[in-house]
């Protein structure tokens, strides 16, 4: 079987779905490989590069298309109405296998569409949360890298240093930063900013994050109830919580964040669009040069008046809104989510070569969206 590996074409993706070093872990499942042209160069890697690994260079997207049996992208297909009339994988064989991040959510139309098409489609980001699919796991390796480089995106805004800083000529406070969302971007975000020398809070729904906070050495802010001590899922994410405690929430983080310098905004509900935590308010009640990071801009944005791929000025206040923050560290971020697609092709491919995918399997359950024409993900299958 050919493995295909396009080059991404939406706005703001920089990764590739492979790497020479994935490609030397994948060559043992008796696979080949075909590269589009040039479809490595934004991560850093030329086409020779992904030659000397073994891989087939191909000069164009219909080329690849035609020939491959499994392909592997980073984001979602570009659907007919984002490309000119045509899908950007209306060229791949029926009974094709698509690796991705689909963001079936918001996008239940083009699921149907796959199925229609006769693909066999796995949305990376629906791979469970367990310990044996901690390899696959793209959420936590691309959260990861999108949590240090708020930071530092932070910094590059802020118009002081993060560090107390002790000089003959007076001394320089440290920038006090606040973190919302303690998950995986949460968590890096507050290591990143605790070595950058600034004083970091966090604020998550989940009781389960304050240990994890506290031994980055940041001071946790929590609204301590009976809700919010059932407030995680089982596979680990945050539920949606009800208004009253919404109301609880923002009356803490309104008297909390008037004396922050960086407010960071990391909070996701899967399937649910991101919880406004931030008010319009709350950022005028912020110092005038603050700095609010916003990393779920995509899915409506934590802050008031964020917007995707914008810096926007308000009160005084910057609200950073960069769009597909991880692809913003894309040499790293490739690197990562690459890995996690040859680890999760080892579950999917025998050692023959051969598909062998078990609808059975709980990963293959969680992450399998369409197959012989047919929905199969229950949470998508009407």
């Amino acid at each position: 079987m050919k493995v295909g590996i396009p080059k991404e074409r939406r706005a703001f993706e920089a990764r590739v779905a492979a790497t020479p070093d994935s490609i030397k872990r994948m060559k043992p499942l008796g696979l080949s490989f075909a590269v589009e042209a040039g479809a490595g160069l934004s991560a850093a890697i030329p086409d020779q590069a992904f030659v000397d690994a073994g891989a087939e260079i191909v000069a164009d997207t219909a080329s690849l298309l035609a020939q491959s049996d499994i392909l592997l992208k980073v984001g979602r297909p570009l659907t007919a109405a984002e490309n000119g009339g045509t899908a950007e994988l209306a060229g791949l064989k029926q009974g094709a296998v698509v690796v991705s991040q689909l963001d079936p959510y918001r996008n239940k139309e083009q699921v149907g569409s796959l199925a229609a098409q006769g693909l066999t489609a796995f949305a990376m980001e629906l791979v469970p949360r367990i310990t044996r699919a901690q390899a696959m796991d793209v959420l936590s390796s691309q959260a990861n890298l999108a949590g240090y480089k708020a930071v530092i995106d932070a910094a590059e805004q802020f118009g002081r240093a993060f560090p107390m800083m002790m000089t003959a000529a007076g001394t320089v406070a440290p920038a006090k930063v606040l973190v919302m969302g303690a998950g995986v971007a949460g968590l890096q975000a507050i290591a990143t900013a605790r070595r950058l020398g600034a004083v970091v809070s966090a604020t998550d729904v989940r009781l389960a994050a304050k240990e994890q906070v506290e031994s980055l050495g940041a001071t946790f802010v929590f609204v301590d109830d009976e809700e919010a001590r059932q407030a995680e899922t089982s596979g680990g994410y945050a539920k949606e919580m009800s208004d009253a405690y919404k109301a609880k929430q923002a009356a803490l983080i309104a008297e909390t964040i008037k004396k922050m310098d960086i407010v960071i905004c990391t909070a996701l509900i899967p399937g649910r669009p991101a919880p406004r935590l931030v008010s319009d308010a709350m950022v005028a009640s912020m110092k005038p040069g603050s700095v609010v990071i916003d990393l779920a801009v995509e899915n409506g944005g934590n802050c008031e008046g964020s917007a995707i791929g914008q810096i926007v000025v308000a009160h005084g206040v910057k609200i950073v809104g960069y769009a597909n923050v991880p692809s913003r560290v894309a040499v790293d971020a490739s690197a990562l989510y690459a890995r996690n697609l040859a680890e999760f092709l080892k579950l999917i491919v025998a050692k023959d070569g051969t598909l062998s995918i078990d609808p059975a399997d709980e990963i293959i359950k969680g992450s399998l969206l369409t197959r012989e024409g047919q929905i199969v993900h229950p949470n998508f299958a009407s």
